[in-house]
């Protein structure tokens, strides 16, 4: 069995098409199949079912497919490994994001691609729960959010600041001058909002379970750019974390003035897995980055 043909398997099994399949691997389609049916002969079991319209999968292929997925993942985390041995900092590095998070990337993104010009960066802005979900199927090598509210049994995450939730308004906004802003006072402004499931409004909601309050939500989205661009241009808050609005303008971020009002900004590992030399050096970037230092300055 070859690594080479369990690789043409897994790209027919997630195709369901021998062609697609084909020009996904860069082999012409009798290739493919010749590879396939090799495959077959070894293992002594049909893998997929072929008629002249479709491609589905067997019992044994269905059983194949996760085991083979995995081999290949091993064979290419292996080849990273000596790589990183050898110092050749090269391959690719997937980086998981939340919203939140976005703002304060930029600057390590940039140091990160002049330090280390031959590393691949793919960033995922996703959810939270998204992100854990790919953080453990090896989508991502690590994830930048806040703390989720219950522990994740199988990740690490690694604090690198601690940071506040905040209502973010407009320069000229009424509440853009007060020093906190309470719940019964944001009570009193209108709202745009982050969709439910993002980090910022489950935080909110949490504290809005403690602390029963109707509030006026006239916009739910979940692009903070766009939740941004309606602040400055209309007398709308949001509630967002601080680090949010990293070198944004025309807003101000008010701590809501509530108990606990904290959320720290983490570095999120499969607890276990092998870590990327990389990885490693983003993440060292990112710690001593001028966005992160003013949020855990801001702190003390």
């Amino acid at each position: 069995m070859e690594l080479r043909q369990l690789r043409y398997f897994v790209k027919v099994a997630e195709t369901l098409n021998f062609s697609e399949a084909a020009r996904c691997l860069f082999v012409t389609q009798s290739t493919l199949s010749q590879q396939i049916k090799q495959l077959e002969q070894e293992l002594d079991t049909v893998l997929l079912t072929r008629t002249s319209h479709s491609v589905s999968l067997t019992e044994a292929g269905e059983e194949l497919l996760p085991y083979a997925r995995r081999t290949l993942l091993d064979a290419d985390l292996c080849v990273e490994r000596l790589g990183d041995l050898r110092e050749m900092l090269c391959g690719t590095l997937n980086i998981g994001v939340t919203y939140s998070f976005g703002p304060i990337l930029t600057e390590t993104l940039v140091t990160f691609m002049k330090q280390y010009p031959k590393v691949k960066l793919n960033i995922y802005y996703r959810p939270m729960a998204e992100l854990m979900d790919m953080l453990r199927d090896r989508t991502v090598d690590f994830a930048l959010a806040f703390r989720p509210t219950a522990p994740e049994p199988d990740v690490d995450s690694h604090v690198l600041f601690q940071n506040y939730l905040a209502v973010i308004v407009g320069d000229m906004h009424p509440l853009a001058s007060r020093s906190k802003i309470t719940l019964a006072e944001l009570a009193g402004s209108d709202l745009a909002l982050p969709a439910r499931g993002l980090q910022a409004r489950n935080a909110l909601e949490n504290i809005l379970r403690r602390y029963p309050t109707d509030l006026r939500i006239r916009v739910e989205l979940n692009e903070v750019n766009i939740l941004l661009k309606l602040i400055r241009q209309n007398r709308l808050a949001t509630v967002l974390a601080e680090a949010s609005i990293h070198n944004e303008t025309g807003v101000r971020a008010v701590p809501l003035d509530i108990p606990d009002n904290e959320m720290a900004g983490c570095v999120h590992t499969l607890r276990d897995a092998y870590h990327k030399r990389s990885m490693q050096e983003f993440v060292k970037l990112l710690s001593s980055s001028i966005a992160v230092r003013d949020r855990v300055n801001s702190w003390l």
